[in-house]
């Protein structure tokens, strides 16, 4: 796969990849983050899942989805059939964006931009991990993967064609779920997420348990 070297970068392993990012400045985001959360996960990967940015707790710990959304995904996983050992976890952006509410440090969504200029990254652990599936979690991730602004609604419970040997699959962000008060609804929408993992999971022939 043909790369956007615009940066003329050396990077032939996760390590140095890890490296690279943690380096990098081509959006201010860095200025703030507490430091850069890099993908996390076998180097190569049948599937990889990427998500919107860090959080709070994420950007602190240097690891994606380690807080609360990521334990809802962490459960789906596992109820979808999938193993998230076996899986690389990564975020379109790098850096956590938020805005200050007292003590508080509340998500701010990045904009295109921010997206654009984090895509290198998301080229190079495409091409070093070389994911058989890849599995965008919310709006952002599908834009970064897709290439362009989808609509979750329009384009759930498929799987497409990235290139001649990587598929893609768009479900909403574990997030999404956090933010529902009826717990009814919660439940349906969580049973409908794990039925999209599923359909990855069954997309690679991977049965579920």
């Amino acid at each position: 796969m043909a790369l956007p070297l615009e940066d003329e970068l050396e990077i032939t392993s996760l390590k140095a990849l890890r490296a690279a990012e943690a380096a990098c400045t081509r959006c201010p985001l860095y200025k703030y983050a507490t430091q850069v959360v890099p993908g996390e996960g076998p180097a190569h990967a049948r599937i990889m899942m990427m998500g919107e940015q860090p959080g709070d707790q994420e950007d602190l710990a240097g690891k994606p989805f380690v807080g609360p959304a990521g334990r809802v995904l962490d459960k789906a996983i596992h109820d979808s059939g999938l193993d998230r050992t076996t899986i690389f976890v990564t975020n379109a952006v790098k850096h956590f964006k938020f805005e200050r509410r007292g003590k508080r440090r509340l998500h701010k969504r990045p904009n295109a931009y921010e997206i654009e200029r984090c895509h290198l990254w998301y080229d190079y652990e495409r091409a070093l991990v070389k994911p058989e599936l890849i599995v965008a979690l919310g709006a952002t991730a599908a834009r970064s993967v897709v290439g362009r602004p989808v609509t979750i609604s329009k384009m759930r419970g498929e799987i497409f064609e990235l290139s001649e040997r990587t598929r893609g699959l768009v479900t909403i962000h574990p997030s999404y779920l956090l933010r529902i008060e009826d717990e009814a609804d919660k439940q349906a929408q969580y049973r409908q997420f794990v039925a999209d993992l599923r359909l990855g999971a069954e997309a690679l022939a991977i049965r579920a348990h």
